[in-house]
């Protein structure tokens, strides 16, 4: 397998020379794959567990401004049910702002040492103060108070954050509710892309698309 390499021709430019080829030996096409991309997907993203791929529930999300401003940044997703793909934020950060002003979003995960990778592309919805309220019990109390302690997104002085969770530690301990901040995003796909990396960056491309009637197409893309 090929490393990547890079090169520094002049001060302050930098430019990638080669990248690994990738080597897979499965096959991906329309005639191999599930019907329904939520399903494909819970089969990869198992595999990719048993794989001891790094973080394989790390994705990036990118979200837009009412104007179409864009921004990225990556997250953990939780949970695939059959309606979409979930992660947990708090309600007041950027990413939440620009999801309840644009209701669209978009997921990438990048499984490096399968050499796969999906794209995901859908509205979003809030979960209900149910949902959040069982999946924030779950969480370390760490990471409960934590939730409580942090702004998130907001500018912040050295010394706040500490002074913040040291007074919601005292104030909860360890029976700490749910904030009303707090909670789960789902992204209801209307496609799906995945993505195996081939010899020659010849990759095998599935693409799901929701139909009129709910269901979904599938076709193979071009690399």
């Amino acid at each position: 397998m090929d490393a990547t390499i890079i090169s520094q021709p002049e001060p302050h430019k930098l430019k990638v020379l080669q990248h690994q080829q990738y080597v897979t030996p499965e096959h991906l096409s329309p005639s191999t794959s599930l019907p329904s991309p939520l399903d494909q997907f819970q089969s990869w993203f198992k595999e990719a567990v048993e794989e001891k791929v790094q973080e394989p529930d790390a994705v990036t999300l990118a979200t837009a401004t009412a104007k179409g401003i864009p921004s990225a940044r990556v997250v953990l997703f939780k949970e695939v049910d059959p309606r979409g793909f979930i992660f947990f934020t708090n309600y007041t950060s950027r990413k939440s702002q620009e999801l309840s002003e644009n209701p669209h979003a978009a997921l990438a995960f990048y499984w490096r040492e399968i050499h796969r990778s999906v794209r995901v592309v859908g509205r979003v919805e809030q979960l209900t103060p149910e949902e959040n309220a069982t999946y924030f019990k779950s969480r370390p109390v760490e990471s409960q108070l934590g939730a409580w302690a942090s702004k998130q997104s907001s500018v912040i002085e050295e010394g706040t954050l500490e002074e913040r969770l040291k007074k919601v530690t005292e104030k909860f301990g360890n029976d700490v509710p749910t904030p009303p901040f707090w909670g789960g995003w789902r992204i209801i796909p209307d496609e799906v892309e995945f993505w195996l990396g081939k010899p020659a960056r010849l990759h095998d491309r599935i693409h799901y698309t929701r139909t009129d009637s709910d269901d979904w197409k599938v076709e193979r893309l071009s690399p």
